[in-house]
């Protein structure tokens, strides 16, 4: 794991907020140089730390949707009945996130599609495709209360004391 100083938690910090900051004024907003503010950048990214750049973009703006929450059980939990389940899924786009979680269930997946016929040709395919699903429980969000791309790294590296 690599060791991060106040200055690599401040440029993840803009970073979260201000994707498409220039490297010029994140080196500002640092006190840092332009070389040595690229050369802790590119270690962070090297290190798998910031995995990519992204727009935020208002779905509701530009499209019809639902948001379908799906809770997974499978018939079986040997290990390759994880792997076919999660071969299945991975190129199905409208399934934006899954988690595999212990517990009751096995997985919880975030659907986006257009509406409920949509998702339920989605849960039909699933079936179909013999995928070792053997109960789901849809949620469909009503109203979305707080979404945050931004990761709470100030609570999660405080010193405890």
């Amino acid at each position: 794991m690599l060791k991060l100083d106040d200055r690599d938690l401040r440029i993840l910090a803009i970073l979260r907020q201000e994707g498409r900051i220039s490297k010029a004024e994140l080196a500002s907003r640092i006190n840092l140089s332009a070389a040595p503010c690229w050369e802790r950048l590119k270690r962070l990214e090297d290190a798998g730390i910031i995995v990519g750049y992204r727009a935020e973009v208002s779905l509701r703006k530009i499209a019809a949707h639902i948001v379908v929450f799906m809770a997974v059980e499978l018939e079986q939990h040997r290990a390759d009945d994880f792997a076919v389940f999660e071969r299945t899924i991975a190129p199905l786009d409208e399934i934006v996130a899954c988690w595999a979680v212990g517990g009751g269930f096995d997985y919880f997946l975030q659907i986006v599609t257009r509406d409920i016929d949509t998702y339920q040709r989605l849960v039909d395919h699933l079936l179909e495709a013999r995928c070792g699903l053997a109960r789901y429980f849809t949620y469909v969000v009503t109203k979305p209360v707080k979404h945050s791309t931004t990761l709470p790294l100030e609570l999660l590296l405080a010193s405890e004391g």
